[in-house]
């Protein structure tokens, strides 16, 4: 028995370290654009049933409750907490943010798409809006040499002067994309994400529309991790490892003592 104990103690000792580890990760991302918080989901393991409920305790009665021994805990896996980051105003025309719903489509390098919640975009010497690693932003969006005054509306809509002209060009329209299950989504670093069986299919469409966000030009979206609830987390995560590793300090006392009187 005292052997179970310490095997069921291990495993706290290991679901707690990967706790730390979700809250380490959203504290390191407290500044970064558009990034979405962790939660680690715990569930409990196996049980081992020594007496079944209702079984017969004798000729005439019946057990009420049964005996279950549990075998531990393990991290099931990670929730991404989708709430609405803090809208930061920068006054670069090329930073956007997405108030709502809703993904930016971004071109990888080898042709696939991925979806970000960063806007802060820049323009590549072809005049292409992209992304800081200069990946593409899907629909492409060119901005002309010497074009003036460039505008997005809250449909995503871009519009800029060009040269020689008085009214402004519209040059294109940002479309956001949509999932069924955006936890689902995986992330793969650098502020992107990309579609898995569990997310879903994008449903890309303008901004606005069908439960979409808008669009905000001139803002970023921050992170929605919050210093303080991650701090008191991470105070939980260790008082629940301190109590896994005293377990086994305890059961080893007790083994020792057993072999003792023995």
């Amino acid at each position: 028995m005292s052997s179970s104990a310490l095997q069921v103690a291990r495993t706290g000792l290991d679901a707690q370290d990967m706790k730390m580890r979700v809250i380490a990760n959203n504290l390191s991302n407290v500044n970064t654009t558009g990034f979405k918080r962790d939660r680690a989901n715990f569930e409990t393991l196996a049980y081992q049933q020594m007496v079944a409920a209702g079984a017969q305790s004798d000729q005439q009665n019946k057990f009420a409750t049964g005996l279950n021994l549990g075998s531990g805990v393990r991290v099931a896996g990670t929730s991404r907490l989708d709430t609405q980051g803090t809208l930061n105003q920068t006054g670069n025309p090329l930073d956007f943010a997405i108030q709502g719903d809703g993904y930016f489509q971004v071109q990888q390098t080898d042709g696939t798409l991925a979806y970000s919640r960063a806007g802060n975009f820049t323009l590549s010497p072809e005049g292409n809006v992209v992304t800081t690693e200069g990946q593409t932003i899907i629909p492409q969006i060119t901005v002309p040499t010497g074009a003036t005054g460039v505008t997005v509306g809250s449909d995503g809509t871009v519009s800029a002067t060009l040269t020689g002209q008085t009214a402004p060009t519209q040059l294109g329209q940002i479309e956001l994309a949509r999932f069924v299950n955006p936890t689902g989504l995986n992330a793969i670093g650098g502020n992107l994400l990309t579609e898995t069986a569990a997310s879903g299919a994008p449903q890309v469409g303008v901004a606005g529309t069908e439960g979409r966000g808008t669009v905000i030009q001139g803002s970023l979206e921050g992170s929605n991790v919050n210093t303080v609830e991650e701090l008191v987390e991470m105070i939980e995560t260790q008082r629940g490892y301190e109590v896994a590793s005293k377990m086994i300090k305890a059961t080893d006392e007790m083994m020792q003592n057993a072999n003792q009187q023995l």
